[in-house]
């Protein structure tokens, strides 16, 4: 099969051909439909942060597609079964996984990760979390259900715990911003949305937002003190340190921070503001599997979106250009590896 594989000290993929894996007990063989092409994956390719399988691994954690083929004692899958991998595939054992909150899985397999993942035609994974995708939904745009649309619904639903009459503020409208700011005006909450590009406040806008602001030229969190009086709930999803600062400073006391992006740096946190204020920082992983089905009846419900924050898609010969286009900053929400 072909697949786009890292190696060590290289920040281009290689696409090659690979052996086809073979499913082993408990496992699917999925042919894979999509893969989103994720910022997290320029933290491997770009900032040095190493996979937790060594070189050469295939990056992707975003993925829909068809089962080919399961493995011995599956049997609530068979082939041709239209599923959604999970970003993070659980173990249902441990303490975090019994006490629901299994995106903390103390076993977890992050896809593209700890294990290949869905740049490539097939990818073998363990079977236990897949995600039924019904026959009216595009199973290719259902691939961002696994990360773009869990991972804010965890933050709004389950983290931040939104309330309707809320303000909240989200830093950040990129692939996963865009959809904080879907759900959170679904939660009811009045969102203002900033971002340094117009394109991407508009479509903020038509997604929920009430309020934008455009980044970059005053400052912002000053304007929206003043117009609001206060955050309720503040979400950064970029993973700048300036950045998450800028978005605490909007809360009004007792308000929450919602850290999504990820960032290697410290963070010179106001512990006297913090303590006066009663601010609460909250940090959001991923989402557990057992929220998948809820998100994946919202969309079909039409109450999220997929299409619009689904802006190019590349064949797999093109997944170097899908990175460059991540790294000029260019106006764009997700972006699919199509097969």
């Amino acid at each position: 099969m072909k697949a786009a594989v890292l190696y060590a000290g290289e920040k281009k993929l290689k696409v090659e051909e690979v052996p086809l894996p073979t499913p082993r007990a408990g496992e699917a063989l999925i042919r894979v439909a999509a893969c989103g092409v994720c910022h997290t994956d320029l933290h491997y390719l770009d900032h040095g942060v190493p996979t937790f399988k060594e070189p050469p691994v295939i990056l992707g954690h975003e993925i829909s597609g068809t089962v080919e083929e399961v493995g011995e004692g599956v049997e609530s899958l068979e082939a041709g079964d239209r599923v959604i991998i999970p970003a993070v595939l659980t173990c249902h054992r441990c303490r975090a996984c019994l006490s629901g909150r299994a995106n903390l899985c103390e076993q977890m397999l992050m896809v593209g990760n700890h294990i290949d993942g869905g740049y490539a035609e097939f990818i073998r994974v363990p079977a236990e979390d897949l995600i039924r995708v019904p026959d009216d939904l595009p199973l290719q745009d259902c691939s961002v259900i696994a990360d773009a649309l869990s991972t804010p619904f965890h933050a709004v639903v389950n983290r931040a715990k939104v309330r309707p009459g809320e303000v909240a503020v989200v830093f950040g409208c990129g692939g996963v911003g865009i959809n904080v700011v879907q759900f959170a005006a679904l939660a009811g909450a009045y969102v203002i949305a900033v971002d340094l590009m117009e394109a991407k406040l508009d479509l903020a806008l038509q997604l929920g937002a009430s309020e934008v602001f455009l980044a970059g030229k005053d400052d912002v969190a000053r304007q929206i003190r003043k117009k609001t009086g206060g955050c309720d709930v503040a979400f950064e999803v970029i993973g700048k340190p300036e950045v998450m600062l800028q978005a605490m400073s909007t809360l009004r006391p007792g308000g929450r921070f919602v850290m999504v992006g990820y960032s290697a740096e410290n963070l010179p946190v106001p512990a006297s503001r913090i303590m006066f204020r009663e601010l609460e920082i909250i940090g959001s992983l991923g989402c557990a599997p057992v929220d998948y089905p809820k998100i994946v009846q919202m969309v079909r419900a039409g109450h999220v979106r997929l299409e619009p924050v689904i802006t190019r898609r590349y064949p797999l010969e093109q997944i170097n250009e899908a990175f460059d286009a991540l790294r000029k900053n260019e106006p764009i929400l997700r972006s699919l590896v199509v097969f």
